[in-house]
């Protein structure tokens, strides 16, 4: 399978987009001021003790405490996989030695280095562990411990066995988990990626003991270097960047951890944007709309609610030819791939229902929810189904440590109460952008281009970001006016005549 990484970066966001086939199945944003809190070290201070929940809640410098689970202070031990691998969780609690309370671990004041495992979703706070977890190219660095680990997307016993002797035998006070990258590594490759990461659990450690919390002890990598740490592999045909510094910083960075995929790292600045041309624009804006066709006439459903996703398959207008069981299971095959893509593509976790259309046939069932589990099982996000229910329901948790696709880009609808989504004035701001710099061609400079904008638009650029059309102007000697009309709706603009 053909898998391509699409890199689209400007001065106030990077997207990533992953292709299958020409196909998307990710998107990943991060924006210049709203960077993600998954991956970073903070020396926490204990805030409060919650006893009957048996958590606490970390004062870690943000407007919100981050939450610490008991099972997330516990000494634990490796056992399977990395959960960066998206397998089963990798550190488990360890059961030999009892099951401790929250507050005989933890007392308020107390200061504990932590990390963050989930950022703040839905008007919570993070969750953070005290056990932390350094991810390198080929190795997971696990400080606290020592134990040898490999990743269970590497399948071939002897293989396995090669690379857990050579982690017993690397020198470090920790322990190690080879990542799927490992897989035919040498010892010597292994060295690189080892004294980095001691290196920084050293620097790590030193900083907390001089610092006074709350404080940030380590920033983990933004998004372009960390798809390159964790998704370029052997698989990847192509890394496509559309500017020459991230590009730069790419290539710096591959040369250190990856010399081997240099050569596919390339500057792609074709006449069209980027994601405009491989249809990674057109897939997020469909991605943010309920229904999914299918080529068939039938369509898929989905809905995000607090509690969990329902995705539901829908006949619509195809009939067939046969028997109604077989209509409705060739839909259901149908539906299968696209339902585990859009999964994937919004980034749907938590509890998700899927409501198969109902079949009669046993042997229909099992066909169905086992190429399902095949799909989803390319997924590299933790994901677990529980067979089909007699209703044709397929339950599935996915873990989820960021906020989805929905969630990134749009916000409640004040228009409709909350019941609808509409896109953040940031995001409108960057399509604005995006808009006229397909227009700037067809002025001269000295002009001046107008735009009709929303109030809030209007006043979330001058306020947040004053100097956001600012290179625009500068290269191309174009005065760029926003014109403020409250009769506007939510999330659109319009670029006047010259």
């Amino acid at each position: 399978m053909r898998t391509e990484i699409l890199v689209n970066a400007t001065p106030l966001e990077i997207r990533v987009a992953i292709t299958e086939e020409g196909r998307t199945v990710e998107v990943l944003h991060e924006r210049r001021h709203r960077r993600g809190l998954v991956g970073n070290v903070y020396l926490g201070r204990i805030h409060r003790v919650l006893p009957g929940m048996q958590a606490a809640f970390v004062s870690i410098g943000l407007d919100r405490d981050a939450f610490l689970y008991v099972e997330d202070v516990l000494p634990r031990a490796v056992d399977l996989v990395a959960e960066l691998e998206g397998e089963e969780p990798a550190i488990r609690p360890d059961r030999e030695i009892g099951r401790p309370r929250i507050d005989d671990l933890v007392k308020e004041g107390q200061q504990l280095v932590v990390q963050v495992t989930k950022d703040p979703i839905a008007g919570k706070g993070p969750r953070v562990t005290a056990n932390l977890s350094l991810p390198g190219r080929t190795l997971v660095y696990l400080p606290d411990m020592r134990e040898a680990a490999v990743s269970r997307r590497i399948t071939d016993e002897t293989e396995r066995e090669r690379l857990r002797q050579i982690l017993e035998s690397l020198p470090a006070p920790g322990g190690f988990i080879a990542r799927t990258a490992a897989a035919g590594c040498t010892p010597e490759e292994f060295e690189a990626d080892r004294r980095y990461l001691t290196d920084l659990a050293a620097h790590i450690e030193k900083k907390g003991e001089n610092g006074t919390a709350p404080i940030l002890l380590h920033r983990e990598l933004d998004l372009a270097l960390r798809v390159a740490r964790d998704l370029a592999g052997p698989d990847v045909a192509a890394i496509r960047v559309d500017e020459e510094a991230t590009r730069a910083r790419l290539a710096e960075f591959l040369a250190a951890v990856a010399p081997g995929l240099l050569s596919r790292l390339e500057l792609d600045r074709g006449e069209a944007p980027l994601f405009e041309r491989f249809g990674v624009e057109a897939e997020i804006e469909r991605a943010l709309q309920n229904r999914v066709p299918l080529a068939s006439g039938g369509s898929v459903v989905i809905q995000q609610t607090e509690a969990l996703v329902t995705i539901d398959v829908n006949t619509g207008k195809f009939v067939g030819k046969d028997a109604l069981e077989d209509t409705v299971f060739r839909t259901n095959l149908e539906a299968i791939p696209e339902i585990a893509r859009q999964i994937r593509l919004r980034d749907l976790g938590g509890l998700l229902v899927v409501d198969f259309i109902d079949m009669e046939d046993p042997e229909h069932r099992r066909e169905v929810f086992e190429r399902f589990e095949k799909e989803l099982s390319r997924d590299r996000a933790r994901a677990r189904a529980l067979p089909m229910s007699d209703f044709g329901l397929v339950e599935i948790t996915r873990q989820r440590s960021r906020g989805n696709l929905e969630r990134t880009l749009t916000r409640s609808c004040p228009d409709c109460g909350g019941s609808g989504r509409v896109k953040t004035d940031l995001t409108v701001a960057l399509d604005l952008r995006r808009a006229l710099q397909r227009h700037l061609p067809l002025y001269t400079s000295g002009e001046t281009i107008r735009v009709r904008v929303t109030p809030s638009l209007a006043r979330m650029i001058a306020e947040e970001e004053p100097d956001f059309f600012g290179d625009m102007e500068a290269e191309s000697g174009l005065r760029i006016d926003l014109l403020e009309d409250p009769a506007l709706p939510p999330a659109v603009f319009e670029v006047l005549p010259r």
